[in-house]
């Protein structure tokens, strides 16, 4: 159907679809109810490649491009949306920011341990008191005396898989008076003196995603970790999650389409009335809607991957049909999500089923990594240029 997917990027699609089907699919519920993070399935997914999959081979990565990834993103998030933004965060968030910014020295020392899965990365711009609004952040790095470190202080909150991270990619602010131009970017090492993690938060989805504070008393960070110039780390952190968002796009569509397919399955078998509900034009729009809003969506998410290719040889930004890709799969994921369950009835509010883990998972879709809001305004400014 689309002549940019190869057979290389079905083979990878297929790869992750068998790997989602035989290492993910029977324990996802297991790691739902506990809230435990999923190390050892984490590791797996780093030798196959999927946790660098944009990762040049230089660096230990797969050296695939944004499709492969979008591909690959799906199969895992149709079953497990936690495993698939613990993926999403390595490779979107963490991995990109090094690969487009990074020193060679920076490329060489962090990349190839966290595109292999053997160590974690992630990503930590929002604070308590700052979301959408970076420029207001609290949390200051200063130059040392001697010149050779910053000295990190402050509090980062609602950072994913910073319970298991051993890098991290942090913003702070360098000169507060210069609000959003005073932000820059570092990479922290978890495990020196000075850092700490907070309270693991208790989600009402991605259970198995492991979200906490992180804090840092004089974290002695050296000049050489700094990523980017100084006063460089909003416009990096803006960059990034327009690659991040696309990643969060892919993750909404593996749930709508697990949903649909869920949905449809059960249209054919359940009988009511004498006949499969599927017979019942109710539940014939619910599916059409659902399936219609599944392929618009994955339209947007190609779309918006094909910009990203392109911005490697143009150097111009996606933002637009990242932003869109988001907004829209992220709303077609809690839309499929409610139908779904109402189309299994009390069995979709039944923990048997996987509908209520889809229907708790959709919801973040449309939060992190901007929420639904800040995605329309994006699009809105793109459009006026005001």
């Amino acid at each position: 159907m689309f002549d940019f997917i190869t057979d290389e990027h079905r083979m990878i699609q297929d790869a992750a679809r068998e790997f989602a089907q035989k290492e993910i699919a029977p324990i996802a519920a297991h790691f739902d109810e506990t809230g435990e993070f999923p190390l050892d399935t984490v590791r797996k997914m780093g030798a196959l490649g999927f946790m660098g999959i944009e990762v040049p081979e230089a660096y230990g990565g797969a050296g695939m491009d944004t499709l492969s990834y979008v591909l690959a993103l799906e199969e895992i998030c149709k079953v497990c949306a936690s495993h698939g933004v613990i993926m999403s965060v390595n490779n979107s968030l963490f991995a990109h920011g090094l690969v487009k910014y990074g020193t060679e020295e920076q490329k060489q020392q962090y990349l190839a341990p966290v595109a292999s899965g053997q160590k974690i990365g992630a990503y930590s711009l929002t604070e308590p008191m700052s979301g959408s609004d970076a420029g207001t952040m609290r949390t200051r790095a200063v130059r040392s005396a001697d010149g050779a470190h910053y000295i990190l202080n402050g509090r980062k909150s609602w950072v994913t898989s910073a319970p298991y991270a051993d890098t991290i990619v942090v913003f702070m602010m360098t000169e507060p008076e210069k609000k959003h131009k005073g932000v820059t970017a570092f990479i922290i090492e978890t495990d020196q003196p000075g850092f700490a993690r907070g309270k693991k938060e208790p989600k009402l989805g991605i259970r198995a995603s492991a979200t906490s504070e992180i804090l840092f008393e004089d974290f002695r960070c050296p000049v050489e970790n700094r990523l980017g110039a100084e006063g460089e780390g909003f416009k990096i952190a803006m960059t990034v999650l327009d690659a991040g968002r696309i990643g969060i796009a892919s993750q909404a569509l593996g749930i709508a389409e697990a949903c649909l397919e869920a949905s449809i399955a059960y249209a054919r078998e359940r009988v009511a009335f004498g006949q499969p509900i599927g017979q019942f034009q109710m539940i014939q729009q619910k599916l059409a809607d659902m399936k219609c809003r599944v392929e618009a969506s994955r339209l947007l998410i190609y779309q918006a991957a094909l910009a990203k290719m392109a911005s490697a040889t143009t150097g111009q930004r996606y933002t637009l049909e990242a932003s869109m890709a988001k907004l829209f799969a992220s709303d077609t994921a809690n839309y499929c999500a409610t139908e779904a369950v109402q189309i299994h009835g009390g069995m979709g509010y039944s923990q048997e089923l996987p509908l209520e883990r889809y229907f708790r998972d959709a919801k973040i879709t449309q939060i992190y990594e901007g929420t639904s809001e800040i995605q329309r305004m994006v699009i809105a400014r793109n459009l006026t240029g005001l």
